[in-house]
Parts: C-alpha cells; sequence; structure tokens
C-alpha cells in the first residue's frame, strides 16, 4: 500500500460506524492493530473495528503531520472525494 523507502505515514482508518479517523504513524500495520485493540484512540476504542483505508509514506514527520492536518479539515464529503482520488474504495451503508 505504501512505499517501503518511507518511514512517516498519514492514514486513514474506516470505522465500524462508517466514520473517518486520520492520524500519523511510523508503522500503519501495527498502528491499525493498536487501534482495533483499544490502544491510543479514544475516538477509534468506541467504533471498532476499524479498517486502514489510505496510507501515504513520507520522508519527515511534518510532512505526514502536515497531510493529516489537511485531511481533518476537510468536510465529510471532501474527504469521500479525496479518498476516492487516491482510488481507495468506500463501503457504501
Amino acid at each position: 500500500m505504501a512505499n517501503e523507502d518511507k518511514r512517516h505515514y498519514f492514514y486513514v482508518l474506516q470505522c465500524a460506524d462508517a466514520s473517518f479517523y486520520a492520524g500519523y504513524t511510523t508503522d500503519p500495520e501495527r498502528r491499525e492493530k493498536e487501534h482495533n485493540n483499544g490502544i491510543g484512540s479514544k475516538y477509534t476504542k468506541m467504533r471498532r473495528p476499524v479498517q486502514m483505508i489510505h496510507e501515504k509514506g513520507f520522508e519527515t514527520r511534518s510532512e505526514a503531520t502536515k497531510a493529516e492536518y489537511a485531511f481533518k479539515q476537510l468536510t465529510r464529503r471532501q474527504k469521500e472525494i479525496r479518498l476516492r482520488e487516491w482510488k481507495k474504495e468506500i463501503p457504501d451503508d
């Protein structure tokens, strides 16, 4: 899913209630497991299971967290459009 040579990731999860959660990590696979085990985020803890629907690698933490912040500023509809642009499927409710 992500470039192997990158160390910092912006990621998006889809929660069981169809909401989105955006975050930063250095290990997307581990982080998804943590979210599904109820570790690290009060938001996702109550909305499990979660599924990783987007991840993008960056060379610096700053770049990854800026991408996370920008995504969080979007409306739900804008997020859906952006995710489609990133060629990820969003399950219909």
